[in-house]
């Protein structure tokens, strides 16, 4: 199965290899980015209930929860802003996006007349799915794979599994569906799924 797999590319086997920072050595699929965290610092001391007054899409209850909540629609974000100045944007697809909907919400803040700043921006953390179209014996996949994963069907219906280089969490379900998160770059998510993807066909359901 692993050499069709492998001679699966237009022009045969030579495609893995010429295509490794893009293709995958056995697959065509590649992980899509579904959420990133980024964080930032606005470099000032914020007045919260100042900007939930004045500022649209803001909730603030700070019996529940410390931060105001700000949403924008383009790019589709949340952001959590701190007293402290801190500030974590999530729901983002791509770094560019965080990025700007991080600076986004940095501009609001600043027509209500704080003079923040967009310094120490920070991508934390990147999930990406993608499904391999194919059952997965995850029992037997747990079984000799003991030291990374951990399979308890009655408390999760997923695999998790720690790679450990790159340092990422995958949680993989019977189904072929896999979601991948932990990374920082989206490469250690890419590399990350072409290292579980021969793992995944040895544990193919007939």
């Amino acid at each position: 199965a692993t050499r069709m797999a492998d001679e699966a590319g237009p022009s045969g086997v030579s495609t893995a290899l010429v295509e490794a920072p893009e293709g995958h050595a056995g697959s065509d699929i590649r992980p899509i980015l579904q959420n990133i965290v980024a964080t930032c610092n606005l470099g000032i001391t914020l007045d919260l209930k100042t900007i939930a007054m004045h500022a649209r899409n803001a909730e603030y209850n700070p019996k529940r929860f410390s931060a105001v909540i700000m949403r924008i629609r383009e790019p589709k974000t949340t952001a959590l802003i701190f007293k402290s100045g801190k500030m974590v944007v999530t729901g983002a697809k791509s770094e560019e996006e965080a990025r700007q909907a991080a600076r986004k919400y940095a501009r609001i803040i600043q027509k209500l007349d704080f003079p923040a700043r967009f310094t120490d921006f920070k991508i934390q953390n990147m999930v990406g799915s993608c499904d391999v179209k194919f059952p997965i014996r995850l029992e037997g996949l747990a079984y000799k794979h003991s030291h990374y994963s951990s399979y308890e069907p009655e408390l999760f219906p997923g695999l998790i599994y720690r790679m450990v280089q790159p340092k990422i969490v995958l949680l993989i379900f019977v189904s072929g569906k896999v979601v991948l998160t932990g990374g920082k770059v989206r490469n250690e998510i890419y590399s990350a799924f072409d290292l579980i993807y021969p793992v995944l066909q040895e544990f193919r359901k007939q």
